[in-house]
């Protein structure tokens, strides 16, 4: 029987030609073919056009190699990190072409390389400065009123899938959230696959799995640990510790591939995780003693009141979407759902797991628990057009580096005299801006270099504020709200500027001015924000965030590795179940 069977990674990658516009599967730190970028990295590929939503870890590993000509994105970052370094010299030393596209021009171009159609239509990101660089606009507009735009094609010559099964025949089965994997590999005119495990024909079919025909596959061939240190579940989270490993490496160094390949004992200990029931899970986790978090009953701490503010916003009716490095908005959403609305859905990890079970916050095990209480795993893409376009989502909370008083955000670059300071990118909220009910912007430290009179770049920006007119486009009517670590602001349509309506506790009105870099607005009347209930603070602190993983959102860049090893360090041993 003529199978796309091969004999190892080595003769797979042998398709990949220097030259070649490539694709990773998975984003972040999920499900990448780790595998198959060390062997690329082995023969010595290069001239490459790297394509995919997120860069992350792939993109640093080949531009470490020195293997990248030009990129096309929305975002890159090293996730918790913080971020990638790598990125960031080339880009700020202009040593690669760029294509940046907001989430939905990315991904309508995927579909239009996909149905080999020369363009695809997207809601026009009118206020967003990206959309220059790649909507040309068709002066129209669609049946609903809202202004329409055209996004190029993108293909990729080869598309590295990184999967859990395949049968004798070489039908390939995909689990867990799937990101853009469907709508890149569709396009592109070679498929190369690893697996963790080779199975009889007739024997996939796993829940919430898609199964990929064979007759799209170019050749695969089995790696075991193949997306390690990212996760392949049901087989492995993702290993922090390594990651940290090679987070922890600078712009200078070379990311060796020795570190992205798995020890025995390492992918022995990711596999024991994995096999954890996830109730055992949770009740280990909320079993830590937190010491670490601990206040007295009576007070409360600036995140815990932010989370509680943002958390009264959410109601049954809520569908709340976590964007990426999202702690403070995942436990509003979590608290609202334990409290006060059980029927919220929460998506995660980019809308790939829908309407995830409550769990209590972790950095090893979020997508372990998610995998296992998500009523469906899905693609990004499918998230979009479901939710997103539809105007089904009411909140995806989302940080910037610049917020202006007319509430335009920034996450591409700063100047900082005669150059820019090159930053991760707006991944969706170019999108989010208009499409979600709620405009929802947070920033953890309040200051005159994040609230400024006016951005230097406009990554995102909200166009369409009235109420009928969004009714009238297909998008439910809310405001624009921004909550900082000192006050609530929100948008006001008459005056189109930012006004602050409410301070938080213990904060004067001068002292926030003090820390604004623009003359603030505010209603006749401030109110003050409401202080958390105690048992929001119980739910908060026992049940929802033990370990204080929400503290990723207050810690200067400096202090953040530190952060990370203490929380890996606590969470690591509640794991173990040790309470000696």
């Amino acid at each position: 029987m003529n199978t796309p069977w091969v004999e190892n990674v080595e003769t797979l990658v042998g398709h990949v030609k220097s030259g070649d516009t490539i694709g990773p599967s998975g984003f972040h730190f999920v499900r990448s073919p780790i595998a198959q970028l060390r062997a690329l990295g082995e023969a010595g590929v290069n001239d490459l056009t790297y394509v995919s939503w997120g860069g992350g870890l792939p993109l640093e590993f080949l531009l470490s190699q020195n293997a990248i000509r030009k990129v096309i994105f929305c975002f890159s970052s090293l996730d918790i990190f913080g971020l990638a370094p790598r990125f960031r010299r080339a880009l700020e030393r202009h040593e690669i072409e760029v294509e940046e596209r907001i989430a939905l021009g990315f991904m309508k171009g995927l579909r239009a390389g996909m149905e080999q159609l020369p363009f695809e239509i997207i809601q026009d990101p009118m206020g967003s400065d990206l959309r220059s660089g790649f909507a040309r606009d068709l002066g129209g507009q669609s049946e609903g009123g809202v202004p329409i735009a055209a996004t190029p094609p993108l293909a990729v010559d080869a598309f590295l899938l990184h999967a859990q099964r395949a049968d004798d025949a070489g039908n390939v089965e995909i689990r867990g959230a799937r990101g853009l994997d469907l709508l890149t590999l569709f396009g592109a005119r070679k498929v190369l696959v690893t697996v963790e495990e080779r199975v009889p024909t007739g024997t996939l079919g796993a829940p919430n799995g898609f199964v990929l025909s064979r007759n799209f596959v170019t050749a695969l061939t089995v790696a075991p640990g193949g997306a390690w240190p990212t996760s392949c579940l049901p087989d492995y989270p993702a290993d922090y510790r390594a990651l940290q490993l090679v987070a922890k490496l600078t712009a200078d160094e070379p990311v060796p591939a020795a570190l992205l390949e798995p020890s025995r004992e390492r992918l022995e200990e990711v596999t024991r995780i994995a096999s954890v029931p996830a109730s055992e899970i949770r009740s280990n986790l909320r079993a830590w003693n937190p010491k670490i978090t601990a206040s007295p009953a009576a007070e409360f701490s600036i995140d815990e009141l932010m989370v509680s503010a943002i958390a009264h916003t959410v109601d049954d009716s809520s569908i709340c979407s976590v964007g990426s490095v999202s702690p403070l908005a995942t436990i509003a959403y979590l608290l609202a759902k334990h409290l006060w609305a059980p029927n919220t859905t929460i998506m995660s990890a980019n809308g790939g797991y829908l309407d995830i079970g409550s769990r209590p916050m972790s950095i090893i095990t979020s997508e372990l628990l998610d995998f296992h209480t998500a009523a469906a795993h899905i693609g990004s893409d499918d998230s979009y057009s479901w939710y997103y376009q539809r105007g089904r989502i009411s909140h995806e909370v989302v940080s910037s580096a610049q917020i202006d008083r007319r509430a335009n955000s920034n996450t591409s670059w700063i100047a900082n005299g005669d150059r820019r300071i090159r930053l991760p990118g707006q991944g969706g909220m170019g999108d989010v801006a208009d499409m979600h009910q709620r405009y929802f912007l947070y920033l953890p430290r309040h200051s005159k270099r994040t609230l400024v009179e006016k951005v230097d770049f406009t990554s995102a920006t909200r166009s369409f504020h009235d109420d009928r007119q969004r009714t009238r486009f297909g998008y439910r009517p809310g405001p624009t709200t921004l909550i900082t670590n000192l006050g609530i602001f929100e948008y006001d349509i008459d005056i189109e500027e930012l006004v602050l309506t409410h301070l938080h506790p213990g904060v004067s009105f001068a002292q926030l001015q003090d820390a604004t870099g623009f003359e603030v607005r505010s209603r006749d009347t401030i109110a003050t924000t409401q202080a958390p209930s105690a048992e929001e603070l119980r739910v908060i602190r026992e049940e929802l965030d033990p370990l204080g993983v929400r503290r990723l959102e207050f810690v200067p860049s400096a202090e953040r590795s530190a952060l990370i090893d203490e929380l890996l360090t606590a969470e690591e041993y509640a794991l173990s179940g040790d309470r000696s």
